[in-house]
């Protein structure tokens, strides 16, 4: 393979140009050192284009009326990395505190939550075990969406077949109750799979982000640091602009949303860090100022 890689011509042009499409495209930042292992993602799509180097593959990109070719560069530098139960002291937060509040509040109206990226799918149906253990499927109308710009990890999450890695965290007991043994695979309870639907969006492009935005919980994590601070803003500007008042916009441990927008504000909720737009007090104190500029 690097032989393949080094015959299509990886100059330093090249290098910038590409690089600098996939940023606008994808909200992807790459630094010049990283580019080998693009270039090496990104050979085989060369190649099977029947192109002879980088620099066609760029104009191709650059022009093409063919979703499918971003598409499968979307498939190709998608970093997979997730599991049952990751960082769930946010998402336990959410269900306890946040989604009582806003249930009173819509009074009958359907609560939207939106996981994006979702990779395969195992952030929504850990969401969805909480709520369905507190009961609230129920209770309330929700709808939860999860979603990702790869159709690859989409159609994975749709499956619903997972293998041992994504079960590092979760409780036994609930694997046991959402999850039935099939062939070395832990396959999900049709009755919590049918919770969360599933949907390809690229946090780049508006018009796709817009058929979820507005979802009163959005759960964005651990894709904030591959993006540069435009990229962040571009996709924060979608949810500031779509989502209602109050909302809550969750971000990984990793990642912070401070000095970057005015229009949600981090707030301490149930032990957690939660950005909150149009804040509520009885939920959670604000941290003070001296803290947020941290």
């Amino acid at each position: 393979m690097q032989y393949r890689v080094d015959s299509l011509g990886v100059s330093g042009t090249v290098t910038t140009i590409l690089r600098d499409l996939i940023h606008d495209r994808l909200g992807l930042m790459y630094e010049s050192h990283q580019f080998d292992q693009v270039a090496d993602r990104l050979a085989p799509l060369v190649i099977a284009r029947g192109l002879s180097s980088f620099m066609d593959y760029y104009y191709l990109l650059k022009y093409s009326a063919e979703p499918q070719d971003w598409l499968a560069v979307i498939d190709a530098l998608a970093v997979q990395e997730t599991y049952f139960w990751r960082e769930i002291d946010q998402i336990r937060a959410v269900v306890t505190q946040v989604v009582p509040a806003l249930v009173d509040a819509l009074r009958g109206r359907l609560l939207r939550i939106w996981s994006i990226p979702c990779a395969s799918g195992e952030e929504p149906l850990t969401i969805a075990m909480l709520l369905d253990d507190e009961g609230w499927f129920s209770r309330a109308p929700i709808d939860l969406i999860g979603s990702d710009a790869s159709p690859a990890a989409i159609e994975r999450a749709r499956l619903g077949r997972y293998g041992e890695r994504s079960f590092r965290n979760l409780p036994l007991a609930l694997r046991e109750k959402y999850f039935t043994a099939d062939h070395g695979y832990s396959v999900v309870n049709p009755e919590l799979h049918r919770r969360v639907s599933y949907d390809v969006v690229n946090l780049m492009d508006a018009d796709q982000m817009s058929r979820h935005a507005a979802a009163s919980v959005v759960f964005c994590r651990n894709v904030f640091i591959y993006f540069s601070d435009h990229s962040i803003r571009r996709a924060l500007s979608v949810l500031e602009q779509s989502m209602p008042s109050p909302a809550y916009l969750c971000v990984a441990a990793a990642e912070s949303l401070l000095r970057r927008t005015t229009v949600f504000e981090l707030q301490d909720i149930g032990g957690a860090f939660i950005y909150v737009k149009g804040a509520v007090p009885q939920l959670a104190a604000t941290f003070p100022a001296a803290q947020r500029a941290s």
